[in-house]
């Protein structure tokens, strides 16, 4: 059995409205690309210079805050480094670091046995690296990607983090 009909297969039937009105039967599947090609695609996600850190960037240039890209001497390499106020901003994607109550932190419904360690590890090194940074006499601030959604907010919570009146 291929796995487009295993795909197929596996999943049931519902019915979605087309454009003409007319109902049609719309077979779901989870994945349609072999396991090579969806590895492929998966190691090809960015890990710097995201949407969600371009625009935490954007709001702190537009607030007249300079900082220092990925440094590397510091543990966890901060997206966003501000030697003058001790402060790191991480900017973390809702799914990859477990985002707590969020829409965007679902749990993959295949392969547990692989997601659910590989997630919790990334919670972990998180915990400590934010611990390290504090130990060092570091702020740290994280922003979750769903929060650069809307900049007006973004922009507040930045201002607190440095003090500033909002």
């Amino acid at each position: 059995m291929t796995s487009e009909q295993q795909c197929l297969h596996a999943f049931s039937r519902f019915t979605a409205k087309v454009f003409d009105g007319v109902e049609r039967a719309i077979r779901m599947c989870t994945d349609i690309v072999t396991p090579e090609h969806r590895s492929k695609i998966m190691s090809m996600i960015k890990g710097k210079n995201t949407k969600p850190e371009m625009v935490v960037r954007s709001v702190c240039h537009e607030m007249g805050l300079r900082y220092r890209l990925h440094k590397k001497d510091l543990p966890g390499t901060p997206d966003l480094v501000f030697p003058k106020h001790r402060l790191c901003i991480f900017v973390h994607g809702c799914f990859w670091h477990r985002h707590p109550g969020c829409k965007y932190a679902y749990t993959p419904k295949s392969k547990l046995e692989f997601w659910l360690p590989k997630l919790a590890r990334n919670v972990e090194r998180d915990l400590n690296t934010q611990q390290t940074l504090l130990s060092l006499g570091w702020r740290v601030l994280v922003v979750w990607e769903c929060d650069t959604k809307n900049r007006e907010l973004l922009r507040t919570e930045i201002q607190k983090a440095f003090g500033l009146n909002a």
